[in-house]
């Protein structure tokens, strides 16, 4: 079946996420930068959350992009994977309210940590469909990037009842991580595009 309607609305999803995430900011005050301050802790919860779900849109973008079609099993990973994302404004809130304090900090490494695990189950079932030596499977390899963020989600759950601010530092390491755009996708498309070129041309 088609993958437009799935990937519009999974951009209407992340779209309202975003919106949700945005209105949990609230006004200061006061005119003072010093009303800012109370703040900041909640501010800094919601850029981190902006940034992972845009990468989770740019990805996500790049692997229907390269995707010819999806299967019934494909559209409910991909409603996993929005499960988990739409959780993100409820963990960010926490996570900020509260000053990035042990549980919330960990409560929002679940999130990521099943929302990674939900995104390879959406990938996978791509894969299965289009088969081994299709593009997306081409493109996304052994997918050793992704293992590696979703060992360092595990890693950082239990060490937010540690110390609290390593949890957060391997959030922001992932998210640097991915940050930059994968290009995987992008640098099998050219080669894709050329074969079918020579596919048309050849007698």
């Amino acid at each position: 079946m088609g993958k437009n309607r799935m990937e519009a609305f999974s951009d209407g999803v992340l779209a309202i996420i975003i919106t949700i995430m945005v209105l949990e900011l609230k006004v200061p005050h006061g005119e003072e930068l010093a009303t800012l301050a109370p703040l900041m802790p909640v501010l800094l919860s919601y850029v981190l959350s902006f940034v992972y779900i845009g990468i989770y849109w740019n990805n996500h973008h790049h692997l229907l992009h390269a995707a010819r079609q999806v299967s019934g099993g494909a559209l409910w990973a991909n409603l996993h994977l929005l499960f988990w994302l739409s959780l993100f404004p409820f963990v960010t809130g926490w996570m900020g309210e509260n000053h990035f304090s042990a549980l919330p900090t960990a409560m929002y490494g679940v999130v990521l940590f099943m929302a990674s695990i939900a995104y390879w189950i959406l990938a996978r079932l791509i894969i299965s469909t289009e088969g081994k030596d299709s593009l997306v499977a081409r493109a996304i390899g052994r997918d050793s990037k992704g293992m590696i963020s979703t060992l360092m989600y595990a890693i950082a759950i239990p060490l937010a009842f540690v110390a609290e601010w390593m949890a957060q530092l391997l959030y922001v390491a992932v998210a640097l991580m991915w940050f930059i755009p994968d290009r995987r996708i992008e640098k099998v498309m050219p080669q894709h595009a050329g074969s079918a070129v020579n596919t048309i041309q050849d007698p």
